[in-house]
């Protein structure tokens, strides 16, 4: 049974490309999970590859069970979008995971150029986290088990980053 995504994107999502393109690719992600850490560089890859045939959306599924700090870091990276940094926060943590912890997020924050003090005063905010738990929500009801997992065009894609990649460049056209 292939499940679907629920709820299909929106304006409450973070989004990277083309809005017209033809390929959306949602990814159910934990800043801390080390499968996350390596689907991040073939993310990278099919963007730069195909480039506007691609919108990437990102949402958050920490399993915090496993994970302590993946919470942490998915709160982080939203309030790092109240200054308009999400993408930037969520590129310095995937490739910083093994500095993943509270004060290496301060420091991440710092190097992208947030507000300190905006950031600190955001990371408290309960808002935060139950953004963080409605992208998670949203994930158990579409059938998400485990990160990375990745729809494609609304459907469960069934594979890697790298089995995306390959499905991606066999049906590509030029």
């Amino acid at each position: 049974m292939s499940s679907h995504l629920k709820p299909a994107v929106s304006s409450q999502d973070h989004i990277q490309g083309n809005a017209e393109a033809l390929i959306e690719i949602v990814e159910y992600g934990d800043y801390q999970c080390p499968h996350c850490g390596t689907a991040y560089a073939v993310i990278k890859e099919i963007q730069n590859k195909f480039d506007n045939q691609i919108r990437f959306v990102f949402r958050n599924f920490p399993l915090s069970e496993s994970h302590e700090f993946a919470m942490p870091a998915a709160v982080a990276s939203e309030a790092a979008g109240l200054q308009g940094k999400f993408w930037e926060m969520h590129d310095i943590i995937f490739e910083n995971q093994n500095s993943l912890n509270n004060d290496g997020l301060i420091k991440m924050a710092s190097e992208i150029g947030l507000n300190n003090e905006k950031f600190r005063k955001d990371i408290q905010n309960p808002e935060l986290e139950k953004k963080v738990e409605s992208d998670f929500e949203s994930g158990v009801r579409s059938g998400v088990n485990g990160t990375p997992s990745f729809f494609v065009n609304g459907t469960k894609f069934d594979g890697d980053a790298q089995d995306l990649m390959d499905m991606l460049t066999e049906n590509s056209t030029d």
